[in-house]
């Protein structure tokens, strides 16, 4: 009996659920061994409670930031219902991108905004694995 399914276009990349699955892990795992260090660094850090004065966020602000994270970390490396996990990668977005745009407000220098652009990258290539992950489990 003759397949009525294409065949993939040359060059085309197929990952199988295990790769994808393996590789949202890896990614995963050290987007949140980047934010639990920044949550550790927040409150415990002398020059990070300095860079958040430059900012010009009050000092609750960085207590409540850090475990916030903390929060999120677990809710990502945890089994937790669908929906959470959506909350929590919206969550991270906004730490993310309001950290980039501080660094930017107060003239950092392109050094300075690097381990936030690092860590955007990292929970986008998250994001979008676990989004994967999710539409190939249904």
């Amino acid at each position: 009996m003759a397949t009525t399914m294409q065949a993939p276009a040359i060059g085309a990349v197929r990952t199988t659920t295990k790769t994808v699955t393996a590789i949202y892990w890896i990614v995963t795992a050290l987007f949140c061994l980047q934010m639990a260090f920044t949550a550790y660094a927040q409150l415990r850090l002398p020059q990070v409670a300095e860079a958040f004065r430059h900012f010009g966020y009050p000092d609750y602000f960085r207590v409540e930031l850090s475990w916030a994270k903390v929060f999120g970390v677990l809710v990502l490396l945890l089994p937790a219902p669908v929906r959470l996990k959506e909350w929590v990668y919206a969550g991270f977005a906004i730490n993310l991108g309001s950290a980039l745009v501080a660094h930017f407000a107060v003239g950092d220098t392109l050094q300075a905004t690097s381990w936030a652009a690092g860590t955007s990258a990292l929970w986008m290539i998250s994001y979008f694995l676990w989004l994967r992950r999710e539409r190939q489990a249904e």
